[in-house]
């Protein structure tokens, strides 16, 4: 069995490739989606919306956000589990969708407890998908809620019934979402949203989203924390690998091995989502880039250091810093706060970071102003 031995500036390097983060900018949103396998759909929008924050990252200042919701309409794009993926790929997901809620004695309690509860509203349940079937796609508002037994939770989920019905329902394959009308989602029976594509069996389905998940990654642990947006199977795919100065062992992907050197990487600058899939594993961030970041819009401001919606900063293989900046859309500008340095930058950065900030001001169509 091959082990490759990669050092930190390799495994970052295969990570930003795998992200399309180096030098050569994609230039196709739906091919850009498939080579990221998702995109976050969240709905904090200091900047712009995180899904059209990551494209602009890659693409840069001639992305069109309009093309992305074209693509969801056409349900070229379908969102499921708060991603939007390609379309195709939902049928890795059918068949554990048709197993619901797994085989008995394997599931947890808390998928024994669901179960149950849509056993007790069985009847709510059919409601909703009749009139799903009569006058969807709707919205939660438009949905009855005739649960005999409430959904309870110590959480901000308690009582609202009809959404967590509809979230189980999507668990099931049997609705889905088909849009959005603003912020909120749009509910259709599941057999109009998604592709009519044959499917691979349960264990089959699982491996083919572990090497998704590696090859739009570049290198991961084999094993990790549990995400309800990207569920980790822990199937062995791609090659073994180790990164010098880092404890326990990765897998990469051996397509995009090549070309790590000096002389070969190309980087670039760009300014990244707080969302964006090259940090969503903190853990895994911290082994290769060494970077210190939290997202700190769900603290106190006097508790901040670097800015409610601050933006993390690429140079060449290594995140260098953050950006503290706010579109303030009733202002019309863009507000820039601070640009915090990591360690201080030399002109040559401090002037590529200089143009990512103008061209975010002219995607967004907002003139940057520096504030003292």
């Amino acid at each position: 069995m091959v082990t490759h031995r990669l050092s930190r500036a390799d495994a970052r390097r295969l990570a930003l490739r795998a992200q399309a983060l180096t030098a050569e900018r994609p230039t196709d949103v739906l091919e850009t989606v498939r080579r990221l396998s998702l995109l976050q759909v969240e709905p904090t929008a200091a900047v712009a919306p995180s899904a059209d924050l990551v494209l602009w990252s890659r693409i840069g200042s001639s992305y069109d956000p309009q093309e992305l919701r074209d693509l969801a309409d056409e349900l070229r794009l379908v969102e499921l589990r708060q991603t939007l993926r390609p379309a195709e790929d939902v049928a890795l997901y059918r068949a554990e969708m048709a197993a619901w809620p797994g085989r008995d004695g394997e599931r947890p309690a808390w998928r024994e407890a669901q179960a149950g509860w849509v056993a007790d509203n069985d009847a709510c349940r059919r409601d909703l998908l009749a009139r799903l079937r009569g006058d969807g796609p709707l919205t939660v508002r438009d949905l009855p809620d005739t649960c005999v037994r409430p959904w309870r939770s110590s959480g901000w989920n308690a009582g609202r019934n009809v959404r967590m019905m509809l979230d189980l329902l999507v668990a099931r394959g049997e609705v889905a979402v088909a849009g959005r009308r603003g912020r909120d989602p749009l509910w259709d029976l599941a057999d109009r949203v998604y592709p009519d594509d044959p499917g691979p069996g349960l264990e089959e389905a699982r491996v083919r989203r572990d090497e998704r998940r590696l090859g739009s990654l570049g290198i991961a642990r084999a094993t990790g924390p549990a995400s309800t947006v990207e569920p980790l199977e822990g199937h062995p795919v791609g090659e073994e690998a180790v990164v010098e100065g880092v404890r326990g062992r990765w897998r990469v992907d051996p397509s995009l091995l090549d070309g790590l050197s000096d002389d070969a990487f190309a980087g670039r600058t760009a300014l990244l989502s707080p969302f964006d899939r090259l940090l969503h594993d903190r853990k895994r961030m911290v082994d290769l880039f060494e970077f210190d970041y939290v997202l700190e819009m769900y603290k106190p401001a006097a508790a901040r250091r670097w800015g409610y919606y601050a933006l993390p900063v690429l140079h060449g293989d290594r995140l260098v810093g953050k950006v503290d900046v706010t579109a303030d859309r009733a202002e019309g500008e863009l507000r820039v706060a601070a640009v915090h340095e990591d360690e201080p930058f030399p002109a040559s950065v401090r002037a590529a970071v200089d143009r990512e900030i103008a061209d975010l001001g002219r995607w967004l169509d907002l003139p940057v102003v520096t504030i003292s």
